[in-house]
């Protein structure tokens, strides 16, 4: 069991807080190329998979690594691997200001990429300083860093303006190193790790870690952020693109568009966490998806033109989404998206609540791969269809095959296991017991 004798309120808003701020910094960091590589494209004339591809290799990176630092971060600890992560990460972003070559940026971008690691590093301590009933909550906050795409959307375009993109990488690179010394000196061990030191346990062998993997539940969880965080994360790089080919828009007010997409898409994860507590993360789940198919399906719909033979010749009207409808349209997608992402990572603290590492590492590594697959996948059908709504179109079919495979497989197994229940309309999704805690050999 684990335990919290003796941690105060203050000590877990202090690591709570401290989480979220270094989670925002380095999402700043994670999502750089969605503003810089605007400009790195016009510098070295890409095409637009070329582009999808710088503006995903982080991605990849940041997605590739959280499980290993998920497992690494329940055996020593989040104090000590936030640091070591941002530090890293720091001197990568530097040596990205000194690139010259398309091949020179995709390697930059994979250090780069190293700060979406720390979402997990963040999980796996946050959830160590609260009890089941309030993890929810706690890990919705600390998703709240997601912000951080919404602050390089926002700021970086005027610091590239002002200094160029080579600073730009540079000055990310020195806030990076300060947020590692100030999480260092203000944040503590958590509670678990404390208890192993000082009754000299061991720690769970990553072995052990892993075994939770082989369950199919874990990868259903992974299906769901491939969405909720994949697309997000997809979006929060390539809508400033889209911004600037679609509607002809110079880059600062791009960004300021993209920003007000990230933003819901961040700071309402708090909210998606309260809810999952208070009504069950599977209804939070089908409230997001539904949501989404709307916003996407209209998002989705290219600039037409229809000429109709009429009574005195031909008559000719068009339809499109113009900027004000389709930025409010993100915006919701966006609220519904931080949601999701709240509601996938209630469940995981609930089943699984001696293997977040590895199991929040595992979904946060598919979900991730989301963020590196559809730009790219962006790319290709831009390049392929010459339609810029491709993209939402490509979004639509997920969500949908989404939808209704959730739907389907969950009550299929409900009826199989529970045969009084199939009747039942309450869709929670908070389990009689969690998975127990590993036996040490």
């Amino acid at each position: 069991m684990q335990t919290l004798e003796g941690v105060t309120h203050g000590q877990q808003r202090q690591a709570l807080g401290m989480s979220t701020l270094a989670f925002t910094v380095c999402f700043a960091v994670w999502t750089i190329f969605s503003i810089i590589g605007v400009q790195i494209k016009q510098e070295l004339g890409l095409s637009e998979t070329q582009f999808g591809l710088l503006v995903a290799t982080p991605v990849l990176t940041g997605s590739i690594s959280r499980i290993f630092l998920g497992v690494i971060t329940e055996k020593y600890g989040g104090r000590i691997m936030f640091p070591i992560q941002m530090m890293t990460t720091a001197l990568a972003a530097f040596l990205l200001s000194m690139a010259t070559t398309y091949s020179m940026f995709l390697l930059a971008a994979l250090g780069v990429g190293l700060a979406g690691g720390s979402f997990i590093i963040g999980i796996a301590y946050v959830s160590r300083w609260y009890e089941a009933k309030q993890q929810g909550t706690a890990l919705g906050i600390f998703g709240v860093g997601n912000m951080g795409a919404a602050v390089t959307n926002f700021g970086a375009p005027f610091l590239v303006v002002a200094f160029g993109w080579q600073q730009t990488a540079q000055i990310y690179a020195g806030v990076l190193v300060l947020m590692a010394i100030v999480f260092w000196v203000f944040t503590k061990d958590d509670p678990v790790l404390a208890e192993q030191r000082r009754t000299n346990s061991r720690p769970t062998s990553a072995l052990l870690q892993l075994e939770p993997l082989k369950n199919p539940q874990v990868w259903r969880f992974a299906v769901y952020y491939f969405f909720v965080f994949g697309a997000f994360v997809a979006l929060a790089n390539w809508l400033p693109r889209y911004y600037v080919g679609a509607y002809g828009m110079d880059l600062a007010t791009a960004g300021m568009l993209a920003a007000a997409y990230s933003l819901p898409a961040s700071i309402f994860r708090a909210l998606g966490g309260w809810m999952s507590d208070k009504w069950g993360a599977r209804f939070v789940m089908y409230l997001t998806f539904i949501v989404s198919l709307v916003c996407l399906f209209i998002l989705s719909y290219p600039e037409t033109r229809y000429i109709v033979s009429g009574i005195d010749g031909p008559i000719e009207f068009s339809f499109g989404i113009g900027v004000p409808l389709f930025a409010c349209l993100s915006i919701g997608l966006g609220f519904v998206m931080s949601l999701g992402k709240a509601a996938v990572y209630k469940h995981i603290p609930v089943y699984y609540p001696h293997h977040v590492g590895s199991v929040g590492g595992l979904v946060g590594m598919i979900g991730g791969l989301g963020g590196f697959v559809l730009p790219i996948s962006f790319g290709i059908m831009n390049d392929l269809t010459g339609v810029w709504t491709s993209c939402f179109m490509l979004m639509f079919l997920i969500v949908l095959v989404s939808t209704l495979w959730m739907h389907f497989a969950i009550r299929r197994m409900e009826r199989k296991k529970f045969p009084q229940l199939a009747d039942e309309k309450h869709l929670s999704d908070v389990p009689a017991e969690p998975l127990p805690a590993p036996q040490h050999s």
